[in-house]
């Protein structure tokens, strides 16, 4: 079995050190050698470039399983995070989070994975219900939504039928 560690912090001041040092020892317990270790410095909201690559490789299943410290060091959101459990699960790819308790193998992981899914999907309906609201105020104010006036695209619009 390959497995990949993967290990993040969002500063160039910080240190996975920490992180790595939890999952080599967890993989020391389960008995895996066979190990990668993917380390992620100085990573933006939109940028992480070293998990856009171990995504890659996932997807090219140049690994079997995931190991990560804990939820938030993969995720930023919970909507991003079922996004990807639920992909890596249905390609067969075991994602453990090991502080969290978190490993998608057994069926009291995949239950916890269940139950995170559906705070992701009332997270996603309360940002929309938010999202809502604010344009309701915004139009009770008198604010025009939508582009302005005269400010037309210059590339051409199919039209609908």
């Amino acid at each position: 079995m390959r497995v990949a560690l993967y290990a993040r912090v969002s500063t160039s001041e910080q240190t996975t050190e920490n992180q790595v040092r939890r999952l080599k020892s967890y993989v020391a317990a389960q008995g895996w050698d066979d190990y990668e270790i993917i380390e992620e410095q100085e990573s933006t909201k939109k940028t992480r470039p070293k998990k856009t690559d171990l995504l890659r490789r996932l997807r090219a299943r140049e690994f079997d399983t995931v190991v990560i410290w804990k939820l938030d060091r993969w995720a930023r959101s919970l909507s991003e995070l079922v996004l990807e459990l639920t992909e890596l699960h249905n390609s067969g790819i075991v994602f453990v989070s090991v502080s969290d308790g978190i490993d998608l193998s057994s069926a009291t992981g995949r239950l916890q994975f269940q139950i995170l899914g559906a705070f992701a999907e009332f997270e996603r309906e309360l940002n929309s219900e938010r999202t809502k609201a604010g344009l309701e105020r915004a139009k009770a104010k008198g604010k025009r939504l939508g582009r302005p006036k005269g400010s037309k695209d210059i590339k051409k619009r199919k039209r609908r039928a």
